[in-house]
């Protein structure tokens, strides 16, 4: 494997050091204090093997201690329609070094993206789910007329920990209401039950200029079958999920009802209902994805641009599940966007996420820090 630097190319150990010093160097002594603890490596840069952009992360840590790394690498533009395809690095190594990427799913010309993939800890089967759509179509026009082409639902696996994947099969017709246009699945990271139910936190449109909608997804054999859970309140879109210590999930959703909050929503049956939503007021946004997960019993997560503009982005931790948000740390001053949580093995927190100078799009950078470097912000 090879460590990945600013341009996406191996270095030597000579010239990481001396980029980390001057890195270091030109942090005044208060954040320099505030650092320590905190690690960040580059590991997707914009126009680097083969592809004009790299979005849309997602992360997952395996049973044995892998890192994946997912994410749309972006053929020929920026754009959220054209050819996309679904990339995924490994790390065995706790993010230190990567390996080169793989394709995991290839349509053409076609867009397939969105990962929000889990762990069965039964099976150690990973899934991953994604959505497609004819690359020539916008989300706008698809929302607008459907019969050109629409967003299909789709799942691939991998019995290896990542190392190889099996061809993406359809679940379309199980996970979609028929009157739907817009579909996207996370991004991020789905997430398993006491239970055992596989849950994956979804966002849908009817038609355009009507309301869109968080929703969930469902497996109750280790990913066999797929089915529609409940969904969310109008106006709220890109989800995340966690089961609560009571056993009940709690949704937080991109909102477009109150601009610049997170909402929130609970279900107590697994997520074939959701009750009405709040507006979180801590978890200022700029109307972005977000990550959320579980980190012990006593701790939640959350990431997201803590701001109304996408830039700084922000790790905070509950103590009190979901209620308060008592601490938080600044991975990011400048421009950032999507971000994908996971705990690491050696009790670790991952934050792979988009950032840059002048875009939030210029690369896909991994964080990790210990908790109680967060605790302390």
């Amino acid at each position: 494997m090879m460590g990945v630097d600013h341009n996406g190319m191996g270095r030597s150990f000579g010239r990481n050091v001396m980029k980390r010093r001057t890195f270091l160097g030109s942090l005044g002594s208060a954040a320099l204090a505030a650092s320590r603890g905190l690690e960040q490596i580059e590991v997707w840069n914009a126009g680097t093997d083969g592809y004009h952009s790299y979005r849309i992360p997602a992360l997952l840590v395996t049973r044995k201690g892998a890192i994946l790394a997912f994410c749309e690498g972006r053929r020929n533009s920026r754009s959220d329609a054209g050819d996309i395809d679904m990339l995924v690095k490994r790390s065995t190594d706790g993010g230190k070094t990567w390996s080169a990427q793989q394709v995991v799913s290839d349509m053409g010309p076609d867009t397939i993206g969105n990962p929000c993939p889990v762990e069965d800890r039964r099976t150690g089967r990973i899934w991953l789910p994604m959505t497609r759509n004819p690359g020539n179509l916008t989300e706008r026009e698809i929302e607008r007329d459907s019969s050109r082409g629409t967003r299909t639902v789709w799942i691939t696996s991998s019995a290896d920990g990542g190392m190889t994947w099996d061809p993406p099969r359809e679940i379309t017709s199980t996970t979609k209401d028929s009157g739907w246009g817009w579909y996207a699945t996370g991004p991020g990271n789905s997430i398993q039950l006491r239970s055992g139910r596989l849950v994956v936190p979804c966002d849908h449109r009817r038609f355009a200029g009507q309301a869109r909608h968080s929703h969930i997804i469902y497996s109750d054999d280790h990913g066999k079958s797929w089915k529609l859970g409940g969904s969310a309140q109008a106006d709220t879109n890109e989800c995340a999920v966690v089961e609560l210590n009571d056993g009940s999930l709690l949704l937080n959703m991109r909102s477009y009802a109150k601009k610049n909050r997170r909402a929130v929503a609970r279900s107590t049956d697994g997520g074939l209902t959701w009750g009405e939503f709040r507006h979180d007021e801590t978890l200022i946004e700029p109307v972005c994805q977000a990550s959320f997960i579980r980190y012990d019993r006593r701790h939640l997560l959350f990431s997201n641009p803590a701001s109304t503009r996408r830039e700084r982005m922000t790790v905070r931790v509950s103590k009190d599940e979901a209620r308060t948000w008592t601490a938080s740390r600044v991975l990011h001053e400048g421009p950032a966007a999507y971000s994908a949580l996971a705990v690491l093995k050696g009790a670790r927190i991952g934050c792979l996420y988009e950032r840059g100078e002048k875009s939030s799009y210029d690369r896909i950078t991994f964080a990790h820090f210990p908790l109680r470097w967060l605790l302390e912000g």
